[in-house]
């Protein structure tokens, strides 16, 4: 499996509060959250790790290239305007295939990471899968629509009666939805979860595979938080 770290954004909330490492540089279970994930994906059989970083974040940069990896790994510095502009720059270097694609404050059991690319790496019948979760963390989730086989029928900005799940933020997927990315870029569109729409317009088959808990670190709060989840 290749994988892909999205680590791009500026973590202003978090230096806002007071948090002076920057996000990927926070240590959660004596670790900075991008070298757990780093070594997670390594532990989950890593063909490849890409991951981009934003041209100011010279220490997370100076952390990236210090790495002696045992796979190929990929590092682009780019400032982006949004999470899917960074994703569309990683689609220039994830080689083709198979990956899984995760944001770096999105915080998870490596039991369950496992258990889903496990379940991705063997599925023949779609186009990706995305990692869903009941637990509600985000401050302006994407709900998932489903139906009863898990396959995924739409993303919603808003709540409706019956909705279990919200996207957890990790995405595992072949390159063929390359090509729609590309066409949201040429579009114009500028939103990770209306690329996600787009896949299901364009007729990519999704699966949704639940996680019980998934959880963000975007506030100060949050980092204390994660780690009682870990460590629970």
């Amino acid at each position: 499996m290749n994988y892909a770290i999205i680590a791009a954004g500026e973590g202003s909330r978090l230096a806002q509060e007071g948090v002076t490492k920057p996000k990927p540089l926070v240590e959660l279970q004596g670790e900075p959250m991008i070298g757990r994930l780093i070594n997670i994906m390594l532990r989950c059989n890593a063909q490849s790790i890409s991951i981009i970083v934003n041209e100011h974040m010279t220490e997370v940069r100076e952390y990236l290239e210090s790495l002696v990896l045992p796979v190929p790994f990929n590092l682009v510095v780019k400032t982006t305007p949004s999470s899917m502009h960074s994703f569309w720059h990683l689609s220039q270097v994830i080689p083709k295939g198979k990956f899984c694609l995760t944001t770096v404050d999105t915080i998870f059991r490596e039991d369950d990471f496992k258990g889903y690319i496990d379940a991705f790496d063997h599925d023949t019948d779609h186009d990706g899968m995305w990692a869903v979760t009941p637990f509600v963390d985000d401050e302006k989730p994407l709900w998932v629509d489903v139906d009863q086989q898990m396959n995924i029928t739409a993303f919603r900005d808003k709540r409706w009666d019956g909705a279990k799940f919200v996207s957890g933020g990790i995405y595992a997927m072949t390159d063929h939805a390359f090509t729609v990315l590309d066409n949201c870029i040429e579009q114009g569109i500028s939103r990770m979860r209306n690329f996600q729409r787009a896949l299901v317009e364009n007729g990519h088959k999704l699966k949704a595979y639940s996680i019980d808990k998934i959880v963000d670190v975007d506030h100060a709060g949050d980092i204390a938080t994660a780690e009682a989840f870990l460590n629970s």
